[in-house]
């Protein structure tokens, strides 16, 4: 299956039958991200991480009594 980076634009071949070539096909919001640019953003995250300035929002989980 034929794959095209969100962000390079890089197109790259992955196994068709793979769980990330599944996911693609079934739901049209997942998107495909090349190794290169998901080990810089990684390594950019983890930098703004490290300086204390970095916030990550994430939803609040309320517990349910039931």
């Amino acid at each position: 299956m034929k794959v095209k980076c969100v962000i390079c634009d890089k197109i790259e071949d992955i196994d068709e039958n793979s769980f990330q070539a599944k996911r693609l096909r079934n739901r049209p919001i997942h998107t495909y991200m090349c190794k290169d640019c998901e080990t810089r953003i990684t390594k950019n995250t983890q930098k703004r991480a490290a300086t204390g300035n970095f916030a990550l929002y994430r939803s609040k989980t309320t517990e349910d009594d039931w």
